[in-house]
Order: structure tokens, then C-alpha cells, then sequence
């Protein structure tokens, strides 16, 4: 086991299965010492645990659920860059983030809901998780998922 896992196992966590894709793409792809994950949805065991627009108003998903559920987009980027590098320890910098937040109009708060995908990965990769990040309120995210989380790394070569 990595260090990168043992320090998510240290909070309870554990790598996931990659995610299958919904569409024509991959979960990850290598160029060169970069990693770039395609975006992850909140899925557990391939269901995605939550839905809807992120608001304060009755009916709609709370800025701290979708929190939960960026942190869980996280670790499922986490998973795919592990399918393709094995090593979570050859991981030398996260070094972008990009997270949309399907918003209700009236919702500013997306830094704060993605602040749970970059807590995260400053938990798994301490230092080395510190990252450049854009939080961006969209109208609809595939699935009407609240969150999806994209994650660029810089990993050590063959």
C-alpha cells in the first residue's frame, strides 16, 4: 500500500474502482509526466449518491452535501489516476483542480463546495496536494449530478 493510501485510510478512506465511463472517453490519460483525470461524479460502487442543483432553498442539495460529494468526486479522481501510474506515491504535485457545481442562480458558494475535493487531496498527498483551482456554478451536470471534479497531476517518470 501506498503512503498516499495509508494516509486515506488514516480517515476512514480507501481507493474505490475506477468508475466506468458514461460516454467515449477514459477515466485518465498520461501525457508525458501529467496526468489528467476526466471529470468524476460523486459514485460509490457505480450509483451516484446524490442529485440535483446546489442552493440554500427547501428541495435543493446544501452547500455542505455537496462538499461530501466533491471530496467524493476527489477520491474517485484519486482512483483514476492510480489505474493508470499504480504507484499513488510517484504522484509529485497535484497541480490543477477544476470543479463545476450545478448551481441554483441565486448560489455563489462553489469555492466552498470545492474545497472539499482540495481538502482531500491535500489529506492523501499532504504538501504535495497544494493546488491552482477553478470553482465554476453551472446550470446542469451530466446525470444532474451537484459536482464533477477534474484533477491534473505531475508524477515521477517510468
Amino acid at each position: 500500500m501506498s503512503a498516499v493510501e495509508d494516509r486515506l485510510a488514516e480517515v476512514g478512506l480507501s481507493i474505490p474502482e475506477v468508475t466506468a465511463p458514461l460516454a467515449a472517453y477514459v477515466p485518465a490519460h498520461r501525457d508525458g509526466d501529467l496526468v489528467w483525470t476526466s471529470g468524476q461524479l460523486p459514485f460509490v460502487a457505480g450509483e451516484l449518491t446524490i442529485s440535483g442543483k446546489v442552493g440554500e432553498s427547501d428541495g435543493l442539495v446544501s452547500a455542505a452535501e455537496a462538499g461530501d460529494a466533491a471530496r467524493l468526486c476527489a477520491l474517485n479522481a484519486i482512483a483514476a489516476i492510480k489505474s493508470v501510474v499504480g504507484d499513488l506515491d510517484r504522484v509529485q504535485r497535484v497541480v490543477k483542480v477544476v470543479g463545476f457545481v450545478a448551481s441554483d442562480p441565486g448560489f455563489t458558494g462553489q469555492p466552498a463546495v470545492i474545497n472539499g475535493a482540495s481538502e482531500l487531496l491535500a489529506t492523501a498527498f499532504g504538501e504535495a496536494g497544494v493546488h491552482a483551482r477553478s470553482a465554476v456554478g453551472v446550470a446542469v451536470l451530466p446525470l444532474d449530478a451537484p459536482v464533477e471534479v477534474e484533477v491534473v497531476v505531475r508524477v515521477a517518470g517510468e
